[in-house]
């Protein structure tokens, strides 16, 4: 149904876009950092449900309407920058430890408590408010089609599932590996402060350039 030589093109493409550091690399760096491996896997798989969503939008021609009503476009852009500022004030504000919260939420069993589904809600919320993935979407997936072999909404599925994969890959591995920070800063309140204050100049850093570049 995919040309194979397109297939293997986009591989390497968004293999290329992956380990370019983004705004979603950003986030999910600043989230293991304060919260450990766990909390960077998990906010790096909400990233990719997100991405997921957008490719089915994308494969079903529901991205297009942002570029034939280009209001819808720009409210998103504002949430997304809204709900990027509300992170960073909660990162400003806060004093705990990274792994203090996870001890105290953790039950007799010992599993984990709510953080690590936060993370994957705060990860998947951040990348379904921002409009500039859509529009990529439009633009960058056409190009790996081949109208001659039909079925294009399929072919815009797969090659959106395939990126999906492959920016998981990517970013699960920089949350895994960004989470070792954790292990220091519970040693260290003044180091978890620093990586908190850290955090929140990213995402108010993320709020400002999404709601800056309207395109």
């Amino acid at each position: 149904m995919v040309d194979l030589s397109l297939l293997a093109a986009f591989v390497v493409a968004i293999f290329v876009l992956s380990i370019t550091p983004g705004p979603d690399m950003m986030f999910i760096v600043a989230m293991g950092g304060r919260g450990g491996s766990g909390m960077g896997v998990m906010a790096a798989a909400g990233v990719a449900c997100g991405m997921l969503v957008h490719a089915c939008a994308a494969a079903l021609g529901l991205s297009a309407l942002f570029g034939a009503l280009p209001v819808l476009y720009h409210v998103l852009r504002w949430l997304g920058a809204a709900y990027l500022l509300y992170l960073a004030i909660r990162a400003f504000r806060d004093r705990s430890v990274p792994g203090d919260e996870d001890d105290a939420a953790a039950g007799a069993d010992g599993r984990s408590g709510p953080r690590p589904r936060r993370a994957f809600w705060q990860g998947m919320v951040t990348n379904l408010l921002n409009p500039k993935v859509i529009m990529f979407n439009i633009a960058f997936l056409p190009q790996f089609v081949d109208p001659g072999r039909g079925h294009l909404p399929l072919q815009l599925l797969l090659l959106g599932i395939t990126g999906v994969i492959v920016g998981f890959c990517v970013d699960g591995s920089v949350g895994l590996l960004s989470g070792r920070l954790s292990r220091a800063l519970r040693r260290s309140r003044r180091l978890a402060r620093g990586l908190n204050i850290f955090s929140g100049t990213v995402f108010a850093g993320l709020a400002v350039r999404l709601a800056a570049t309207p395109r």
